[in-house]
């Protein structure tokens, strides 16, 4: 993704990041990063997941060399 081009309105990292962070105690904090870790795993999952289907049909429909 390219980091130069604007996140969608409403992009929920863009309003996280916005967020004041001052109310929160050390505990809140914590299960916060956890949240926020379990989400970037699924993330990673996800783009793995549609990379290896990306290479499958490029291999699938590549013209073939003789």
């Amino acid at each position: 993704m390219d980091e130069d081009l604007p996140r969608p309105k409403g992009d929920a990292a863009g309003l996280l990041s916005k967020e004041s962070l001052d109310p929160y105690s050390q505990d809140e904090l914590a299960e916060r990063i956890a949240v926020l870790e379990v989400e970037i795993a699924r993330i990673k999952a996800h783009r793995d997941k549609v990379s290896a289907h990306r290479s499958a049909a490029d291999a699938l429909f590549k013209p073939r060399t003789h």
